[in-house]
Formats: structure tokens, sequence, C-alpha cells
């Protein structure tokens, strides 16, 4: 049984920083993409950063200089680093297994319950 199970969410000031968590199990083998994706009240689903088996990443434009998205294969654990966290950050964070690069939800056959990001002007 595949599980996802995120953590490091909480409330930050502008400008601040946040490291989110995922720990995985029942995935034993390294061989798959992950990714971090978020959902604010009343928009849809956006993918945030992708990172696949040979540590390629992607990220949306919107993050880029400011997340980093990591994994340590040996602690099964995705990672997302944010740093200069804005107002329009403020989301539900979700994890994902098994998807692409491409960073489209429907890609994706794991999903975690997701950690509250709110960022505070």
């Amino acid at each position: 049984q595949v599980q996802l199970v995120e953590s490091g969410g909480g409330s930050v000031q502008a400008g601040g920083s946040l490291r989110l968590s995922c720990a995985v199990s029942g995935l034993t083998d390294g061989a798959y993409c992950m990714g971090w994706f978020r959902q604010a009240p009343g928009k849809e689903r956006e993918g945030v950063a992708a990172i696949d088996s040979d540590g390629s990443t992607t990220y949306t434009d919107s993050v880029k200089g400011r997340f980093t998205i990591s994994k340590d294969n040996a602690k099964n654990t995705l990672y997302l680093q944010m740093s200069s966290l804005k107002p329009e950050d403020t989301a539900m964070y979700y994890c994902a297994a098994d998807g692409t690069t491409a960073l489209v939800p429907i890609d994706f056959g794991y999903w975690g319950e997701g950690t509250q990001v709110t960022v505070s002007s």
C-alpha cells in the first residue's frame, strides 16, 4: 500500500521560509517522478515542482529561484524548501508520486492528504 504523508506546513510572514517534507512508503525503488502541487481556495490544483528519478527538476515559473525540490532516496522522503514566500503562495500543498515532470496532476498516481501553507503580508 502506497502512502505519502506531508508535513512542515504552517503560517509565516511574507519573506519567510518553510520546508515541506513528504514521507513515502510502499514505493521501494526510486524509479519514479515525484512532485509538489498546490491548490488555493476556488482555484485549480497547479504543479509547483517535480523531480525525476535521475534528479532532474522542473519548476513552475512563479516559484523559480525561490523554491527548491529535493529528495533523499535513503529516507524515502521528498522535500520542498520554500524561501521568499509571498501571500500568493498560500495554498494547500500536496505531494504526489509516479507522474511526469510535465506537472500535470492527472499524470500522478499517488497523492498525500496535503499540508496547509499560509503566508501573511
